[in-house]
């Protein structure tokens, strides 16, 4: 009878240890989970991969729209064209970007046009190259190059009559034009690029020293009708009143410079 007692207390004894055995391993297991999560080798591809829950779809803002908007919150500079002219440009970039997009002119609003064509490419010509090393100075991330012109702005009306003539309006390279109008010496990189959009925004023509519109007006014309999808440029200068840029929208059919 005693033997079977002293058993019985033994079994208890165990079982009592196993049951305290289990609690502290268990609670063991809880305080190391918490203090060293998982590491990802042990977590599944499916909990790893999975993206967060959002109402909306959640994206990050591109870090080139960041940068614009933190430049233009922290300078006295705007950029140079007015509202009403921004969105005429907006609304063509809505429609084509991501694209490949040309602009005649580097100044403060350079950032937001290589913003508004963010994943695109977006290339600046200038014709002062002290002002592009000051650009560059400030804004590193932009593409841009320098141009010479040969022309000055008292020569529109000569340009215009030269401009009329029939190798002018032929439609081709203009590395191989004939035309005194054509830019030929543009970096390899603007005949070799099927641009979407053309801004024609400089050089500077509001002077008499100043080398005018008229070869940007027209270079850009004849590689608009070549392949170039949208065309648009800032207007209100004298040398313009004859160099019309052509609407993109105009047929095949069209005069490459039609009456002013």
């Amino acid at each position: 009878m005693k033997g079977k007692q002293q058993n019985t207390v033994n079994v208890k004894i165990i079982l009592i240890c196993f049951f305290f055995l289990f609690l502290f391993l268990f609670l063991f297991l809880v305080i190391m989970r918490s203090t060293f999560p998982y590491p990802h080798s042990l977590i599944p591809n499916s909990t790893i991969n999975q993206e967060p829950h959002c109402p909306n779809k959640c994206t990050k803002i591109p870090s080139s729209l960041s940068n614009a908007l933190v430049h233009y919150a922290t300078s006295n500079t705007t950029p140079q064209q007015t509202l009403q002219e921004i969105s005429v440009s907006l609304k063509v970039l809505q429609n084509k970007s991501p694209c490949n997009f040309l602009v005649f002119g580097l100044g403060h609003d350079s950032l937001m046009w290589t913003s508004l064509n963010h994943g695109g490419h977006t290339v600046f010509l200038e014709e002062d190259e002290s002002w592009i090393r000051h650009v560059k100075e400030e804004i590193p991330s932009l593409e841009s190059y320098h141009v010479v012109y040969d022309t000055k702005r008292p020569q529109a009306d000569q340009l215009h009559e030269i401009g009329m003539q029939e190798h002018c309006k032929q439609v081709g390279d203009p590395r191989f034009s004939k035309c005194q109008l054509a830019l030929k010496s543009l970096p390899s990189l603007v005949y070799e690029t099927q641009w979407d959009v053309i801004m024609v925004d400089a050089p500077t023509g509001y002077h008499d020293g100043a080398p005018g519109r008229m070869s940007a007006i027209y270079t850009a014309g004849l590689m608009a009708r070549n392949k170039v999808n949208g065309l648009f440029g800032r207007a209100a200068r004298e040398d313009q009143a004859y160099f019309n840029l052509p609407s993109h929208k105009s047929s095949l059919g069209t005069p490459f410079c039609p009456s002013a």
